[in-house]
């Protein structure tokens, strides 16, 4: 059996203002009209293989579910109590394989990559799933087409290939020029990919022989799961007790049974606003542009709109992106660098770093509009069916009026019904909750008004979501 494990955990704080901590890269549409998360397991949709099982953080729990059901998958949904790299992760994924199947083989996928030829990747699993069934730790190396200091690499033990999987001599960190000359020129190395085959046994027998004690403490996790919806929680204590390390450190260099299959692919890691600009198609003058984009005398540029035009003249290599509440500049050479910025934010403890102005909760998502001193005006969207928490607050009032839909609000003791054009005020204080019992979304205006707006001002007495 043949099971895909996504690893959907990661930041992206690269490819900010687009990919911020509520909703990074992986689960935005970067490289086409899904998000990457779904291309990701598309790619193996024709191998017909078992339900995948997805590792992400809990923050992002809701999200995942919802993709995973557009896209039409049945999925484990593994949620890390605490970020400890890729090495504990897919111990909780091989743990969950073996429940379903003890000759289980796991197909390790980042979920934030960019594959441009899904066919040459289909060829190369062929020759890594035969050697991962011979008890192999199998990866797959990048062919490299230039000396690029941005990413680890492997040195094979003879020539790689495609189609044949061969000795692992050791891996190495990011090099300088100089060195990541030698390796193009030596035609034993190749890029570290980051993606793994091997079976879900073999995995945890090299885990426990080199690192008992993380193996222990996943183990410890593991027993510890509990059902929550459509996720499963491991014991937050236990697992917070592994040490953070990737699989590359902790299992991959440790082994005597590491085999590397070289991948011709078109693979991009697009861990960067560089890397997203070389993989997208461009002009003639060299620019990647998307969106309500006007531009005079620009090359070699990538430029981005979502929300309003955005007009560049006479510059070169440059990356401009916009979002509804962000700008961002910069050279294409300092594209690495961006991710600062999400730190300053961060430090500042403005919203920008974690949220965008479009926030998605479970039951759909608002819209911050408008704010001001002492009030602020959202959009707020529900799915048909879905059900916000019975709530009250202690700093605001809120006034709700429907703009299409049906609203179903409880206030109070009061239940009623509010369509199109009607609208209701929510006291400060009293206890309500708002849903929607059509079969189209509701949409409505918030205005709320009080001294204090920020999120936390919301205590949950019920929620469907099991929400904190």
């Amino acid at each position: 059996m043949l099971i895909p494990v996504v690893l959907a955990g990661g930041a992206g704080t690269r490819l900010w203002p687009m990919s911020r901590a509520s909703l990074p890269k992986q689960f935005l549409p970067v490289c086409g009209i899904e998000s990457m998360l779904l291309e990701t397991l598309e790619r193996f949709r024709p191998l017909e293989p078992s339900d995948p099982i997805v590792v992400c953080q809990e923050a992002h729990r809701f999200l995942v579910a919802e993709q995973l059901r557009e896209g039409g998958w049945q999925a484990d949904i593994l949620l890390e109590p605490a970020m400890r790299n890729t090495a504990p992760a897919i111990g909780l994924a091989a743990l969950q394989s073996l429940e379903r199947d003890a000759d289980a083989t796991l197909l390790v996928l980042p979920a934030d990559h960019a594959i441009r030829d899904p066919a040459a990747l289909l060829n190369a699993l062929t020759p890594a799933v035969e050697a991962a069934r011979r008890g192999k730790l199998v990866t797959f190396g990048i062919t490299p087409d230039r000396a690029e200091t941005g990413y680890g690499y492997i040195e094979a033990v003879e020539a790689p290939a495609s189609d044949r999987a061969v000795g692992v001599s050791r891996f190495v960190e990011k090099p300088d020029a100089e060195t990541a000359e030698s390796y193009l020129a030596s035609g034993r190395y190749l890029w570290n990919s980051g993606m793994f085959v091997m079976q879900a046994s073999q995995y945890l027998e090299a885990l426990g022989q080199a690192r008992p004690e993380m193996l222990a403490a996943v183990e410890a996790a593991w027993q510890g799961r509990q059902a929550d919806l459509d996720f499963l929680r491991v014991d937050t204590e236990a697992f917070s007790r592994c040490e953070a390390e990737s699989i590359d450190y902790a299992v991959m260099e440790a082994t005597e049974d590491a085999c590397v299959v070289a991948l011709d692919a078109g693979w991009s890691d697009v861990g960067s606003w560089q890397a997203l600009w070389e993989i997208s198609t461009r002009d003639e003058q060299g620019n990647a542009s998307l969106g309500d984009v006007i531009l005079e005398d620009v090359g070699d540029s990538l430029i981005r709109s979502e929300s309003r035009l955005v007009a560049a003249v006479g510059v070169k290599d440059l990356v401009i992106v916009e979002t509804p509440d962000a700008v961002m500049v910069a050279h294409r050479d300092a594209a690495q660098s961006v991710k600062r910025v999400a730190e300053v934010l961060k430090g500042q403890s403005r919203p920008e770093w974690d949220l965008h102005r479009r926030v998605h909760r479970p039951w759909g998502s608002y819209d911050g509009v408008h704010a001001a001193e002492r009030y602020q005006v959202k959009r707020i969207c529900v799915a048909p069916g879905g059900r916000l928490s019975l709530q009250k607050h202690f700093h605001r009032a809120e006034h709700w009026i429907v703009v299409r839909g049906t609203a179903k609000v409880t206030r109070g003791e009061e239940s009623f019904l509010l369509g199109e054009n009607q609208s209701t005020y929510i006291p400060l204080g009293v206890v309500h909750r708002l849903e929607n019992p059509g079969k189209i979304e509701l949409e409505l205006i918030e205005v709320q008004s009080g001294s204090y707006l920020g999120e936390d001002d919301i205590e949950r007495l019920d929620d469907v979501y099991a929400r904190s």
